[in-house]
């Protein structure tokens, strides 16, 4: 198996950011300076190991535990855990699944690379690790790049490089933290997918409970829950009562009438800001446009889209 395939690039990557931050005066005590060469891992003790403070991941699978422990039992641990020292004890890197595993299977020691590491590369390491390997759900991604934004500052852009992800990957996850809790909890519970969640961001807060509670009712995929949110956005749905049925039973949503090319306008406005926007305007010119936030991170956002990068325009002109 190859190394690169075991720990992930992205994983494999930091920890190596990580490890050549070591000096040479580390060797001997354990210390992977070069994780890119096979190094022989070290027994430890599964008692001295502590959990990670940063962990992401609130959940864990009983019965993914439980098959992982029987596949440890036959082919042993193919991947070591990573741990740094901690008061004398060691602290969880990457890998709490392969360590309950090894624990549930009667495990005394598991081999591991030990390396030194801060708080804060120890919380990204930890991001890492789940974003690539066994995926957190949508929420708690969200809530563990807040969680980090919080504590260490920096912008969206920022932290993707950090974790090697595009920005506006890390942006769409925090963009969940926007919708009221009761989608939230949907989330969490596995009852939407984050693509139905990203899908009504847009709208109103209201519109987003409305839409959820029916994507639920009637089982919608996220194409036709991004159908149905672009009828509503354009006006081509009525979204007082999200159905309208006519004589013969069929869903046949009410029509509003505006030109295409204001359609268009309203869409590319609605695209680039990822907000619900309203254009209208008269035979003369004169008009307005309407731009919707449901909460002040989402009206900050709107605000640094637009304003920020307008000002940097007027500085580079």
């Amino acid at each position: 198996m190859s190394r690169e395939k075991r720990l992930g690039r992205g994983l494999e990557a930091l920890l190596g950011k990580v490890a050549a931050q070591t000096s040479d005066s580390d060797e001997g005590t354990g210390v992977i300076p070069d994780l890119t060469t096979p190094r022989p891992e070290k027994g430890l003790d599964i008692l001295l190991i502590d959990k990670n403070p940063y962990q992401p991941r609130t959940e864990f699978d009983p019965s993914e535990i439980s098959s992982l422990a029987e596949s440890i039992k036959t082919h042993g641990l193919l991947q070591p855990i990573v741990v740094r020292p901690h008061d004398g004890r060691y602290q969880l890197i990457a890998g709490e699944r392969r360590l309950r595993a090894a624990m549930k299977a009667g495990w005394k020691e598991v081999p591991v690379h030990v390396i030194h590491a801060d708080d804060r590369q120890m919380a990204e390491l930890a991001l890492t690790e789940n974003l690539q390997r066994r995926d957190l759900n949508a929420l708690e991604k969200a809530m563990a790049f807040q969680h980090y934004l919080d504590t260490y500052g920096g912008t969206h852009e920022e932290l993707g490089k950090r974790l090697e992800l595009d920005r506006s990957t890390v942006t769409n996850f925090l963009r969940l933290l926007e919708l009221p809790e009761e989608i939230r909890e949907m989330l969490r519970k596995g009852e939407l997918t984050q693509g139905h969640a990203k899908a009504v961001l847009p709208l109103e807060e209201w519109e987003q409970l409305e839409i959820c509670r029916q994507i639920l009712a009637d089982g919608w995929s996220v194409r036709q829950t991004e159908q149905y949110v672009r009828d509503v956005l354009s006006g081509d749905a009525d979204n007082s009562g999200w159905k309208v049925v006519d004589t013969k039973g069929d869903i046949k949503p009410a029509t509003r009438q505006k030109d295409d090319q204001t359609l268009a306008l309203e869409q590319d406005f609605r695209n680039t800001l990822g907000s619900k926007v309203k254009l209208s305007h008269n035979n003369q010119g004169k008009g307005k446009i309407v731009i919707s936030f449901a909460s002040h991170d989402e009206f900050d956002r709107l605000y640094q889209l637009i304003c920020r990068s307008a000002k940097s325009h007027v500085r580079g002109a």
